[in-house]
């Protein structure tokens, strides 16, 4: 549903800087906004967080423009130079568009803005593989191999960069020399690491040293890792019954193989990963829920702090309002701080741009999508495609686009990314038009209560879906198959 990058390129060379700075922005999803309004409040001294002390702003900034110091100063032809400069709207009484913003929800009261926000501390899976580096018995020279291996080792936990490539690489980036022998041998101390089956070069092996471990615990693995070692190709492709006659195995055997295998882990390092991701999670930019019968929308602006100009910059420009003597110093200080409340003023109402832009996008997909909010049913969601959206909001459709790919909504039935909502249209026999989620989601029902010992081919469950009113092709039901990820019907098949 995504806009090309080209076209999103063409889009944007035709948008003034701010307007580029304004869709970045909105681009930000909320989990990540606090740190974008450091970075601003770093860059700009004119923007400032409202409950923060302002005694900095005191006589010592003030000083910068006190006339005193008049032999610095160039007073002859400033007038002509500089002109008059017009601070009307920027020293008046009346606070207006530049005094506090209030960008925080009443959602969030008060006393949460000072609790302490908890970190969790994660070790990387390099990390961990290093760690156990250190405990190795080893030479200096393979200590140094060997963190040169784990540092070419994929996140996966695969070694997918050539012996020969790491003997290069020592040589030319740290002045090592070895062989391709010493390397192959700190390898094999590598992948002794945990987790079991890191360091290897592909699946194959990955499989096997984790059989391998557990052959060395005592574990009747002998028949899978001959599986592995002598059938691995007919066993990716479920060739099993070559698999009985060339070991001699029966169905009871065979079946007892597989379950051994596919217990092992495909991806080691990814593990390890997991387990960090599972301790993270997603902030929503959205609360969805149904109260009373009615849906609510509420914006998540806790990340946000309440902004506001500074008044001791409001403060500088009041004096020189007032003062008789308007030399050239002065005046270029007065330009500097028109051009940084300006900026201030501006991201100020990016913010609520942005703010506003949400809500309108969440607010006309949730009208759109109405039963899938009240009952999380995904057959109950309708086609729907940016220009949908857009249409209905006013908006460009680039503009809902970025929306759509980098926010969430928290819901009673789960957290779902925008995108989610999102899908074409297929049409019934009756000529209905209904969406291209529900298609999918019946066909992954009908896929799940298969018989695993027989499993529907695409062609029978093109016949299903056509049995029940949907208009759809053999190759489209392949291609929805695959995108969700689901293999084709031999591979889906047990014993």
């Amino acid at each position: 549903m995504a806009l090309s990058q080209s076209l999103q390129q063409k889009l944007l060379q035709k948008l003034s800087p701010q307007q580029i700075q304004l869709m970045k922005l909105l681009q930000v999803p909320t989990a990540n906004l606090e740190e974008r309004i450091k970075e601003e409040l770093e860059e700009n001294p004119a923007l400032e967080v409202s409950e923060e002390s302002h005694d900095e702003y005191d006589t010592e900034t003030k000083d910068e423009f006190d006339s005193s110091d008049e032999e610095d100063f160039d007073v002859d032809g400033s007038e002509d130079e500089y002109g008059n400069i017009d601070i009307s709207e920027y020293v008046g009484d009346e606070d207006g568009e530049i005094a506090d913003y209030k960008l925080r929800d009443d959602n969030y009261p008060e006393m949460d803005e000072k609790k302490v926000v908890p970190y969790k501390i994660e070790t990387s899976f390099h990390e961990h593989l290093l760690g156990q580096l250190g405990m190795m018995k080893m030479t200096d020279n393979e200590r140094r191999i060997a963190e040169q291996i784990v540092g070419s080792i994929d996140d996966d936990g695969y070694l997918r960069r050539e012996t020969v490539a790491i003997v290069d690489d020592l040589a030319f980036r740290q002045n090592i020399e070895t062989n391709e022998q010493e390397v192959e041998k700190v390898i094999k101390m590598v992948q002794q690491f945990d987790p079991a089956g890191v360091a290897a070069r592909d699946l194959q092996e990955c499989l096997l040293l984790q059989l391998y471990r557990q052959q060395r615990l005592g574990k009747n693995v002998d028949r899978a890792i001959d599986v592995l070692t002598d059938y691995f190709d007919e066993f990716t492709k479920k060739h099993y019954d070559k698999i009985q006659r060339g070991l001699n195995l029966d169905d009871v055997g065979l079946k007892d193989v597989i379950n051994q295998i596919i217990r092992l882990t495909p991806k080691p390092g990814g593990n390890h990963y997991d387990i960090n991701k599972a301790e993270s999670y997603v902030v929503p930019d959205f609360f969805v829920y149904n109260n009373g019968g009615k849906l609510e929308l509420t914006l998540n602006s806790k990340n946000a702090p309440d902004l506001r100009i500074s008044e001791g910059y409001r403060d500088m420009l009041r004096e020189y309002d007032k003062g008789s003597k308007k030399d050239k110093r002065q005046k270029e200080a007065v330009l500097f701080i028109k051009q940084k409340i300006d900026a201030a003023k501006w991201f100020i109402d990016a913010i609520k741009q942005r703010q506003h832009t949400l809500s309108s996008v969440m607010e006309t997909i949730m009208t759109y999508q109405r039963e899938f909010f009240f009952t999380g049913d995904e057959t109950t969601m309708k086609p729907m495609i940016l220009k949908d959206i857009a249409e209905r909001t006013g908006l460009d459709i680039s503009t809902v686009s970025r929306v759509a790919n980098s926010k969430f909504v928290q819901t009673e039935f789960g957290t779902y990314r925008l995108k989610f909502f999102f899908s074409e249209s297929l049409s019934t026999d009756s000529g209905e038009e209904v969406s291209t989620r529900e298609v999918k989601k019946i066909l992954s029902d009908l896929i799940e209560g298969e018989s695993k010992k027989k499993p529907l081919s695409d062609e029978k469950l093109t016949e299903l879906l056509q049995e029940k009113g949907y208009n759809i092709a053999r190759r489209t039901v392949a291609k929805y198959r695959e995108q969700l990820n689901i293999p084709v019907a031999r591979l889906r098949k047990e014993l």
